[in-house]
């Protein structure tokens, strides 16, 4: 009797031990408000919708420690509308994330499944719309991806540890052609610093046949040559393009309670022409390239009130056309906003958007305003504003 008093005793001991090295999260964010459109499509919009500052969502993500510094982890992310339920991402279960990994104290995580690139991962945090903004205050059409419209399916993802101050990332996403082992590829390099008030990033990107492979991940269906997985007007013509490329560079310095921040990317849609890519209506050939600057400001009010303001600019260099050269629009792009914590896990937020855009855009025709995610203007300015109340949990 004495001896089997000592071994449950002995097992309760053990189970707490065993269950502090496996840990399983269940973690989210409900974000819903309002919403006001000078110019959707020519009316007046006023309308609620969901995950304009953060994506609604819910997750699990997990870890088991296997010694040595060692750690096997997962994460399963699902996107939804808070206002209907309906799932995100192309209506996919764990549409934002679904990967699989090996973490190590000494060698950094590698992860398998589908992902960020590294223009996300590195630069994101640097752009306006990540921070207090949202969608609504990204690039043009998020052409350069920093707002993360686009995961990556099939990736293979490697992210350093920081070592004197500096980490690096690289992923290469499996096309999936049979018989074609570059077709419909991916990949991708980051590498960021930080020491005190300043933080440094620089990352590049690359996607094979994009309207498919990379834009199209965005889908419920397989996309196909004769689909548009580009919705913004800003680049929907350019579907045709044989690859896409994101150079992009970062910084922010801190000022006390002020941050100043900016952004550079150099976009390509380059080969224009591949029909077995996407359609070409227009007869575009050789590259379409945008350059993007933005500059950004954050200030803390108080440790609960935080205001902010962004301005982004946006030039679309010349394309051949069949009919000469000719798309070359602008974008103008200021942002304000601000953003107050009612608690360590609610906060409600303001925030403003005026666009102006000049020019001929990617279908040919004279540029509209295209605020990130909206409905397009049906003339060359538009203004929104949000009113959100975010959850997280």
């Amino acid at each position: 009797m004495t001896k089997r008093i000592l071994g449950i005793a002995a097992l309760s001991l053990m189970a707490p031990l065993s269950h502090a090295q496996t840990s399983v999260t269940l973690y989210g964010i409900i974000d819903e408000g309002a919403n006001y459109q000078s110019n959707a499509g020519g009316k007046t919009l006023y309308n609620l919708t969901s995950g304009v500052l953060s994506g609604s969502r819910w997750g699990l993500k997990g870890s088991e420690d296997l010694g040595g510094g060692n750690r096997a982890l997962f994460v399963l992310e699902s996107g939804f509308d808070a206002g209907t339920g309906a799932l995100g991402q192309g209506a996919r279960l764990f549409g934002r994330q679904s990967y699989i990994g090996l973490a190590s104290d000494k060698y950094g995580t590698l992860m398998l499944g589908r992902q960020y690139d590294s223009v996300v991962t590195s630069i994101g945090l640097f752009e306006v719309g990540d921070q207090w903004g949202g969608y609504i205050t990204a690039h043009p059409g998020d052409l350069d991806n920093f707002n993360n419209t686009v995961r990556t399916n099939n990736a293979i993802k490697y992210q350093s540890n920081t070592y004197n101050d500096v980490s690096f990332s690289g992923m290469y996403s499996l096309g999936g052609q049979a018989g074609n082992a570059t077709g419909n590829q991916v990949w991708s390099l980051g590498t960021n610093y930080a020491r005190g008030p300043l933080s440094l990033a620089a990352a590049y990107l690359t996607a094979r046949t994009p309207n498919a492979g990379f834009f199209g991940n965005s889908s419920a269906s397989a996309v196909t040559s004769a689909s548009v997985s580009l919705a913004s007007p800003v680049t929907t013509g350019f579907i045709s393009a044989h690859s896409y490329s994101v150079a992009a560079a970062a910084g922010s310095y801190a000022i006390g309670r002020a941050t100043l921040g900016a952004t550079y990317s150099y976009t390509r849609y380059s080969d224009l022409g591949d029909l077995s890519a996407g359609a070409n209506p227009h007869g575009y050939s050789g590259t379409a390239t945008f350059n993007n600057v933005e500059l950004n400001a954050k200030y803390q009010l108080t440790p609960a009130l935080l205001i902010g303001a962004a301005y982004d600019y946006t030039s679309g260099g010349s394309v051949a056309t069949s009919t000469g050269e000719k798309p070359d629009a602008k974008y103008h792009q200021v942002s304000i906003g601000t953003d107050y914590f009612l608690s360590k896990s609610t906060d409600i937020y303001l925030v403003g958007v005026y666009q102006k855009a000049s020019g001929v855009d990617s279908r040919d025709v004279a540029a509209v305003a295209a605020v990130n995610n909206l409905t397009p203007s049906n003339s060359n300015h538009m203004a929104t504003a949000r009113l959100g109340l975010r959850y997280k949990f």
